[in-house]
């Protein structure tokens, strides 16, 4: 019976690690299902799911942790049940001058409604006339059931309106 992991690794950058990791998930007999990866800093991190026989689980585990030896960080971790969610996305970018505590307060709005983040990337970008450090973060949130979409903006543009920032509504049609 196949079985669900979720691999994350760090790295420090350099050509191949990416196939590094790839080559023990074909070699264990892995399907790649998704993927996560970016480029931070000097370092290279990821994201991973996969299914794979239950009788390879163990041989995997030790393949990753030889890795170890090859300057990773490696977690692997049972993927769980998959649950099919039938609530609202919502896609929305924030940007504005950068400042400590942006992302913190963003995020405590979304835990505070019952959201969850399902996807967020954030960045540091210059000003396009005053070359000033701009915030941003692309998100998307899935909403609880019984908080409607217009709730939910109300309450982060507030935040967004207290930090002096800009929120987006992204339109994923």
């Amino acid at each position: 019976m196949p079985n669900e992991l979720i691999i994350a690794f760090i790295a420090r950058d350099r050509p191949g690690v990416v196939e590094q990791v790839a080559e023990i998930v074909a070699e264990h007999g892995g399907n790649w299902l998704e993927s996560r990866m970016a480029h931070l800093a000097e370092t290279f991190t990821g994201v991973v799911r996969i299914s794979l026989p239950d009788t390879h689980v163990a041989n995997l585990k030790n393949a990753f942790t030889a890795l170890e030896e090859d300057g990773f960080q490696i977690m692997v971790q049972d993927a769980g049940a998959t649950k099919t969610v039938d609530t609202p996305l919502l896609a929305f970018e924030i940007i504005g001058p950068d400042q400590p505590g942006i992302l913190h307060e963003l995020t405590r709005t979304i835990a505070k409604l019952g959201a969850s983040v399902e996807e967020m990337e954030t960045r540091i970008d210059s000003a396009p006339v005053s070359g000033e450090k701009l915030f941003a973060a692309d998100t998307k949130v899935r909403l609880p059931e019984g908080l409607s979409e217009e709730a939910f903006q109300d309450a982060l543009e507030n935040s967004a309106n207290a930090l002096f920032v800009d929120l987006v509504i992204v339109d994923d049609d």
